[in-house]
């Protein structure tokens, strides 16, 4: 299966709303089976469908209890803080971050 190119900080799709997925079909699976190839073969814990210049509510993730597939997910509740590295696929370093927010 091919793997996805990912896009980097700057690109404007980072930026926009991702719309809903309303088709669940072949198309959609397959696409879950090579965003998931594409986070393992660059050993990432997830990766989001707008990181790959698809803007769809869609992201796999992996920390290390299995894959997760979710498609339009919500937050629906949080608490507390975590402290950590930077693990986005799409942000190569710290001054990456800050200079996309300025």
């Amino acid at each position: 299966m091919a793997t996805y190119n990912v896009v980097t900080i700057g690109d404007e799709i980072l930026r926009e709303k991702a719309v809903l997925v309303r088709r669940f079909d072949a198309r959609l699976h397959n696409m879950l089976d090579a965003m998931a190839e594409t986070m393992y073969e660059f050993d990432g814990v997830g990766l989001a469908a707008p990181q790959i210049g698809i803007s769809k509510q869609i992201v796999v993730i992996d920390v290390g209890e299995g894959l997760w597939e979710l498609i339009n997910p919500k937050i629906v509740e949080k608490s507390g803080n975590v402290l950590g590295l930077e693990g986005c696929l799409s942000v190569h370093s710290p001054r990456e971050i800050f200079e996309s927010v300025q």
